[in-house]
């Protein structure tokens, strides 16, 4: 019988496999939800007017500005949600920007943005960190730079974990404009999906469901071997490879 090494009361390999277990489902089957709607990510993409696809990265850089200060905001006044609210409140914005087509998912991009990093600091939050925290508040953001659900790579995420980020004055600065690209293309992808003739609210509203459940899990995976490294004195770099591992297998 293979003997389980112990840390406290922290047994570092089952954390991972539970870690593993929301990486993996992070994506599901609901990704060929967007595919049947609408094509690839690719096509997606490309179904996306000239002038919005080269305004995407801006507007993205901008909802995630607005985004920073309206999910910090907001859990103040209003406490942190089950997963499952979270989802379902995604979802419903999702399916009422895309009732009007492309003119009101633009309309609905920060508030989507907002809504994800609302949940995501939830998850840091269950995870046992304080949201208001500075280097928190930037890693809630760079889960957001994450290769978002309709990416075919397994393991194009993986990078992401084991960035250190030096915390200075202008670095939300430099995070934001870091992680806006990448996430342009994610909400690209729902975009124009939810351009879809007669479907866009359905587009729209599966995009966020897949969207919010993504990066909920993700955000997990990120301060879960956070929370590990911490209280089963491992590295993280090294957790992170364990992980990996486990994804590989």
């Amino acid at each position: 019988m293979n003997d389980v090494v112990l840390v406290g009361k922290i047994d570092p390999d089952a954390e991972l496999d539970r870690l593993a277990s929301h990486y993996r489902s992070a994506g599901g089957s609901g990704i060929r939800l967007l595919n049947r709607l609408g094509g690839s990510a690719e096509s997606l993409l490309e179904q996306l007017p000239g002038s919005v696809r080269d305004g995407l990265t801006g507007a993205t850089e901008q909802a995630l500005w607005l985004a920073v200060r309206a999910a910090d905001g907001s859990r103040r006044a209003v406490p942190d949600q089950k997963p499952w609210v979270n989802t379902a409140i995604s979802t419903t914005m999702g399916a009422a920007g895309g009732a009007g087509g492309l003119t009101t998912a633009l309309i609905e991009l920060p508030a989507t943005t907002a809504m994800l990093l609302r949940a995501i600091q939830g998850a840091a939050s269950r995870e046992g960190f304080d949201p208001s925290a500075r280097n928190v508040q930037f890693d809630c953001i760079r889960v957001l730079s994450a290769a978002g659900p309709l990416a075919h790579d397994d393991g194009a995420d993986m990078g992401f974990f084991s960035v250190r980020l030096t915390v200075t004055g202008p670095a939300l600065q430099k995070i934001i404009a870091a992680v806006a690209p990448r996430l342009s293309v994610v909400l690209g992808q729902k975009l124009a999906a939810q351009t879809v003739p007669v479907l866009g609210a359905l587009a729209g509203g599966g995009a966020n469901y897949l969207y919010a459940r993504y990066y909920q899990q993700i955000a997990r995976v990120h301060f879960g071997l956070r929370r590990l490294a911490i209280d089963a004195d491992i590295p993280h770099d090294e957790l992170v490879q364990r992980l990996q591992r486990r994804m590989l297998a």
